[in-house]
């Protein structure tokens, strides 16, 4: 009994299209879960509809070739991996500040292939790939965060009050050691009046540190208005 089912799973049928539809279906909604509640712009339903979609695809390579006799069933996959670019790229916001949407694009990449497997019926590879992904999305976010926070590098944006305050400003993470790597001044696209603001890539002096301290120190700063260390997600 078992082995028929199996059998059948492996066809094109109406019950393995089924299958592998929803199968699909909830991969990708389990993705989209971790995503949404991050408040990332591709969450459950964007998810749910590339994984679907891809597996769709795959199927529908597979029921062409045994209906027509004709025609190569990963064609059509390998348009997807190509194509599932643009919607990636729609995920990513680069800012003068920060980048934020590379995991979130990654993760669509990751639900298009997941389909792909389910529709050619690797279910196995499927599901493995989904549950490493989502623990990857979900738990290693806390790990990635904390060495990110740890680092010797640190990226931030701040706004000071003037001209002279940035000077000043730069002249005390010097003078404590801190290594400059750029600065980007802007003062007309982000700040408003006299306000100055400036994207900052420095080295710190010491390791490991804490880079919630540090922004701390470098808040109170006399004339620093704002600061802001950058996340990338």
């Amino acid at each position: 009994m078992i082995e028929t089912v199996s059998n059948m799973l492996q066809e094109v049928n109406a019950l393995s299209t089924v299958v592998r539809l929803v199968l699909a279906l909830i991969l990708g909604g389990a993705l989209g879960v971790e995503r949404g509640r991050k408040r990332r712009p591709a969450g459950l339903r964007t998810y749910m509809i590339v994984c679907m979609a891809s597996a769709l695809v795959m199927i529908t390579g597979e029921f062409m070739l045994k209906t027509y006799g004709t025609g190569d069933p990963t064609r059509l996959g390998a348009q997807v991996i190509s194509g599932i670019g643009f919607l990636g790229a729609g995920t990513i916001i680069i800012t003068s500040r920060q980048v934020k949407g590379l995991t979130t694009a990654a993760g669509l990449w990751a639900a298009a292939c997941m389909g792909l497997a389910v529709g050619a019926g690797f279910y196995v590879g499927a599901i493995v790939c989904g549950v490493l992904v989502l623990i990857t999305m979900a738990a290693m976010s806390r790990l990635d965060i904390r060495l990110r926070r740890r680092s010797k590098q640190i990226n931030f944006f701040a706004e000071f009050k003037s001209m002279d305050a940035l000077g000043n400003f730069i002249n005390i993470m010097r003078s404590e050691g801190y290594k400059l790597y750029d600065v980007e001044i802007n003062r007309c696209r982000d700040t408003v009046s006299d306000l100055v603001g400036a994207t900052f890539w420095v080295e710190l002096n010491y390791y490991p540190t804490d880079h919630v301290e540090v922004i701390q120190k470098l808040s109170q700063v006399k004339g620093v208005r704002y600061l802001e260390e950058f996340e990338t997600m």
